[in-house]
């Protein structure tokens, strides 16, 4: 759905996005993961064609986004990161003035204005004037823009940015259920957001690609951590380099320690130095990979954090 080939973007002398490649699969979720400023929205907004790359080329379901831009345009939805709506526009005309813009027009206009309505979640607000709503609602009327013309691939752009945890919560389950229908490529720094929600992930650091592949792919590549439970407080030393172990419980006399040893590490040794120091050892165990280590690792070298 999505190809980019050495793909670059210069504002001036800044290069925003250097020499990127990636793809996209129809019919998959996909991350796309960095810190801010890493070039995630530059390489969004030219995926959306909103603005032309520097070099390179994207092509979208087949299109070229610089020489194709119409037929590219027709087949994506995009949700940006300052979602700019209307305020003094009800729910419902608001969607109908957009639907209107794309094309969609008369029956076939209402028929799908309905539609995006129900698919997130805006029945009780579709007469609601557009500057009373919530910042979860006004997300997700941008959104219901980016759906109403029916596109083959939806781009979002920090759909999450600036929700509480449970408005969060809704719109990941918003994204779960659009995904199960088009291709999605869904831009964030907030790392729970993608796990929950992404079959791939694309990580972008500094304007380069530093991983592209599926997410249990990526995981499987990596070895676990694993998870060290021993009775007592927490050992002056646990006969590993200090920087391979980190300690998450253990303070008081009576309670268990809980330590996770990297795979840098010996957990084998950690076991024997803890039983060594007369503490019974309760528990061992390897934990799964989290995508945060996997970003560590990828963007700052530190892949023993967990």
């Amino acid at each position: 759905m999505i190809e980019a080939s050495d793909l670059t973007k210069r504002f001036g002398a800044f290069t925003a996005v250097d020499h990127v490649g990636f793809q996209v699969d129809r019919g998959r979720v996909a991350g796309f993961l960095g810190l801010n400023g890493a070039g995630k929205t530059t390489t969004m907004r030219i995926v959306s064609c909103y603005m032309p790359q520097t070099s390179g080329r994207v092509q979208v379901a087949g299109f070229d986004t610089v020489r194709q831009s119409e037929e590219v345009r027709r087949r994506i939805g995009y949700l940006p990161e300052q979602v700019p709506l209307y305020d003094d526009l009800r729910v419902t005309e608001y969607l109908r003035y957009r639907a209107s813009l794309k094309g969609v027009r008369g029956a076939q206009a209402k028929e799908a204005v309905s539609r995006v309505i129900g698919q997130c979640g805006l029945d009780v607000k579709r007469k609601s004037i557009v500057g009373t709503l919530s910042k979860g609602y006004r997300q997700r009327v941008g959104v219901a823009d980016a759906l109403v013309h029916g596109p083959e691939l939806l781009l979002l752009d920090e759909p999450t940015s600036g929700l509480d945890p449970d408005q969060r919560i809704e719109l990941r389950g918003l994204i779960r259920e659009l995904g199960a229908e088009r291709t999605v490529l869904l831009s964030t720094h907030i790392l729970p957001e993608a796990e929950a929600v992404c079959d791939d992930v694309i990580i972008i650091h500094r304007g380069q690609i530093r991983a592209a592949d599926r997410l249990d792919k990526l995981r499987s590549d990596r070895r676990p951590d694993t998870r060290i439970r021993h009775g007592g407080p927490p050992l002056d030393s646990y006969g590993v380099a200090s920087d391979l172990v980190r300690i998450e419980r253990g303070d008081a006399e009576a309670q268990p320690t809980t330590l996770f040893v990297s795979p840098k590490g010996d957990a084998s040794s950690v076991v024997g130095h803890i039983a060594g120091a007369g503490r019974p050892v309760l528990e061992m165990a390897e934990m799964p990979v989290s995508l945060e280590r996997i970003f560590m690792g990828l963007t700052t070298g530190r892949e023993e954090v967990a």
